[in-house]
């Protein structure tokens, strides 16, 4: 007899992100004549071209797999080294951070990495996570075994949550307890907080005092545009000791549908073995990486190369300002149309307040059906998510000024 991996039992419903597609569907069905009419401003998918450098290096690269000379097969699973090199250079050594090209290793999305990460770590680690936060991070913790059942309100025994508020900012307080591994996620997915210097400096101090690591998302860094906001973690005196970084090209170059991202993992980050015994991280990961992973495909690492070229920075910067100036313009209509708003500016999502202690589903639900506007309630991303929701600024300039209008009219 096969048995099962129960830890998938416990799991609540369906992911969050199908749910909605679900209803959303569920609606249309019944309502053919509305149905053309909804705007999707739920999931974070980009809806504007590939940067254009992109899109040329990769038929290069297509034309490269038409002769002998230029064809590629399997790529080191590491990533090719002028990516890696590219990366490092781009993102963190032009800008004052150490990670060196052997530090970083490409996959298909930092997705993917935050949840796969977790196969190199015990099931004996003290787990925290915010609250709300990106479903991935607990899920994944669910179906490997580290957390108890579900509670009612949706959150799990064995995980150690960590309240995001109106009154901090919506970015987590390091714990009073100690934690072994703690996720965070700036700029933060759902909320789109960021976090200053200082915050950043009070969590590697912890991390370093508690032999903490820390699981840093930066999948959103490039929509940091303030100047004083830290884009890495290793921005921070000591994250090299305490911290993995996870990046991707999805939202920094609109890749939702080619699939390419990296985890940077410092030299120096080590964790203990069942001896106690400091075993450096990096050693681990690319063994799992390369026993189960192929590699990105070599068209698609070579349109994220191109876009640490001179024309695909400004391209990815004008994308990134076309997201930007959608969610300046669904912050300013939520506002003015009475509700209590975060995010918006240094991220692509929009974090805002219910009306009346409306609870997020029926929140949900009344935008669907009155304003045929998909958005994503915030108790989806915890339990402290419940009486917010969540609009992404991923959408054409046209749609966003008909949801501002939308929106507007269905709370006036």
């Amino acid at each position: 007899m096969a048995y099962l991996n129960d830890n998938f039992l416990k799991l609540q419903a369906g992911y969050l992100f199908p749910e909605i597609g679900r209803r959303v569907a569920a609606f249309a069905a019944a309502n053919p004549d509305k149905a053309p009419n909804i705007i999707r401003c739920g999931i974070g998918d980009v809806t504007e071209p590939l940067p254009m450098a992109s899109i040329e290096a990769m038929h290069k690269a297509v034309d490269d797999q038409a002769k002998a000379e230029t064809f590629h097969g399997y790529g080191p699973e590491q990533g090719y080294a002028w990516l890696r090199e590219a990366i490092a250079k781009v993102s963190y050594q032009e800008r004052g951070v150490q990670v060196s090209a052997d530090e970083i290793y490409v996959s298909d999305g930092a997705k993917c990495d935050t949840g796969n990460i977790l196969d190199i770590f015990g099931h004996n680690n003290v787990i925290a996570v915010p609250d709300p936060v990106y479903p991935v991070y607990v899920d994944t913790n669910v179906m490997n075994g580290n957390t108890g059942d579900a509670r009612e309100d949706g959150s799990y025994e064995g995980l150690v949550y960590l309240p995001c508020t109106p009154e901090n900012g919506f970015v987590p307080d390091v714990p009073t307890q100690h934690v072994d591994i703690a996720y965070l996620c700036f700029p933060n997915n759902p909320t789109g907080a960021v976090a200053n210097y200082d915050q950043l400096k009070k969590w590697v101090d912890y991390a370093l005092a508690n032999d903490t690591i820390l699981l840093y998302d930066g999948a959103y860094e490039a929509f940091v545009t303030d100047g004083s906001t830290p884009t890495s973690i290793f921005a921070i005196p000591g994250a090299r000791k305490c911290a993995i970084e996870f990046r991707s090209f999805s939202k920094q170059g609109g890749f939702t549908g080619v699939r390419c991202g990296y985890i940077v993992i410092p030299a120096e980050l080590t964790a203990k073995d069942a001896k106690g015994n400091n075993v450096p991280v990096s050693k681990l990961w690319s063994r799992r990486h390369t026993t189960k992973f192929n590699g990105a495909s070599y068209i698609v690492q070579r349109g994220a190369e191109a876009l640490f070229s001179p024309e695909g920075q400004a391209q990815t910067r004008a994308l990134i300002d076309h997201y930007l100036t959608n969610a300046k313009l669904l912050s300013e209509a939520c506002r003015e149309a009475g509700l209590n708003v975060w995010g918006g500016a240094n991220a692509p999502y929009v974090w805002v307040q219910t009306p009346n202690g409306m609870g997020s589903w029926e929140f949900f639900d009344k935008m669907l059906e009155e304003a045929l506007v998909v958005i994503t309630p915030g108790a989806g991303f915890g339990a402290h998510g419940e009486g917010f929701f969540r609009i992404s600024a991923f959408n054409s300039r046209a749609n966003v000024e008909e949801v501002c209008r939308r929106i507007k009219a269905l709370l006036a």
